[in-house]
């Protein structure tokens, strides 16, 4: 996880976590992992949107969100979370399932998830080791990090 002191638009928290929000006027540009923290009001309207949808996800897993992302990443980078999105709610699938799929190797399909702007959003947490193993989560393999997939994943199971 980051730490607090970047600015953010705003700071939702979570039962595990917080996510600090970046936009712009017209575009959400990134949402990060923080610690667990006090939320920081929204300073624009696409932030306090932001925060409700959010808030709205926390309430209802099965939510869909409708945040305008501002595109990011590699061409390839945008295939894998194209991918990801499209994976249904409850859902998991593996880092070599999403390759197949892509006709490429589960490592950079993992670099790509780990290079997502948008979790949450983008669900890269129900992308998945083989053999049942969680795999890595915000370019970690252990720890905090590992501890948020788990909380998101059982979060999506409970409905």
């Amino acid at each position: 996880m980051k730490p607090t002191n970047a600015a953010f638009q705003a700071v939702v928290a979570l039962p595990a976590f917080a996510l600090g929000i970046r936009c712009d006027t017209d575009w959400v540009t990134a949402l990060e992992f923080l610690p667990v923290q006090t939320e920081q009001t929204p300073a624009t309207p696409l932030a306090a949107e932001a925060v409700r949808q959010l808030r709205a996800w926390r309430d209802d897993p099965r939510f869909v969100f409708g945040l305008p992302l501002k595109p990011a990443g590699t061409l390839f980078q945008r295939r894998v979370w194209t991918a990801i999105a499209a994976i249904p709610f409850g859902e998991t699938r593996t880092y070599g399932e999403v390759a197949k799929l892509l006709r490429n190797a589960p490592r950079a399909v993992g670099q790509a998830c780990g290079a997502n702007p948008y979790p949450v959003v983008v669900p890269c947490h129900r992308v998945v080791a083989a053999g049942g193993g969680l795999g890595g989560f915000g370019k970690q393999d252990d720890g905090a990090a590992l501890d948020v997939k788990r909380w998101l994943l059982a979060h999506e199971r409970q409905t």
